[in-house]
Order: structure tokens, then C-alpha cells, then sequence
């Protein structure tokens, strides 16, 4: 499976100057936001997703993954529908597969 990027919308709060960035790969799902100086990045086995809740608006989706850890759930906020969606598809068919 080769790694997705998925960039969030500039026209939505906090992703003005610097977008949300969520990338899919065969191990993890990493969200990155950066800021002036730094950049904040959260990952999570592919294994220790327990769920993924999509919730959309209007225009936009909000997505949050979280982990069997019970570590902060990963959130992100003014992707589209249908990057969010494939965001969901692709954790999932990585389950599927690591089950078999």
C-alpha cells in the first residue's frame, strides 16, 4: 500500500496559514499541524485503531481516530468528505489485511 496525504482546507479554523496534514501509511496514521516553529505530529498503529468516526457538516468533515490505548484520540478537522471517507477506508482494508 503506498502512503496518502491528505491536507485539510485553508477556508477552515485553524488551517489558514498551516494546514492539517493526515497521512495513511502501511503502518500508521500520522496527523502533522504546524505553527510558526513547530510542528505537532501524532501517529498511530494501524493495529491499535480501535475506531474511526467521521462527522460532517455542510461543506466540510471532521475526523477523529482513536486508539485501543486510550491515548489521545487523533483529531482533525476541514478535510472533505470524500478524503475523510478514504481516510476510513484505508485504515479499515489495513485491519482487514493484518487480521488474515
Amino acid at each position: 500500500m503506498a502512503t496518502e496525504t491528505f491536507r485539510a482546507s485553508r477556508w477552515t479554523k485553524g488551517n489558514h496559514l498551516f494546514t492539517t496534514v493526515i497521512e495513511v501509511t502501511e503502518a500508521a496514521v500520522i496527523r502533522r499541524k504546524r505553527s510558526w516553529f513547530t510542528v505537532n505530529e501524532i501517529s498511530i498503529h494501524l493495529s491499535k485503531v480501535a475506531s474511526v468516526r467521521i462527522d460532517t457538516g455542510l461543506f466540510w468533515a471532521d475526523i477523529l481516530v482513536e486508539s485501543t490505548g486510550g491515548s489521545d484520540p487523533l483529531a482533525s478537522h476541514g478535510h472533505r468528505k470524500a478524503d475523510a471517507r478514504r481516510i476510513k477506508e484505508l485504515i479499515e482494508a489495513a485491519q482487514s489485511r493484518g487480521m488474515r
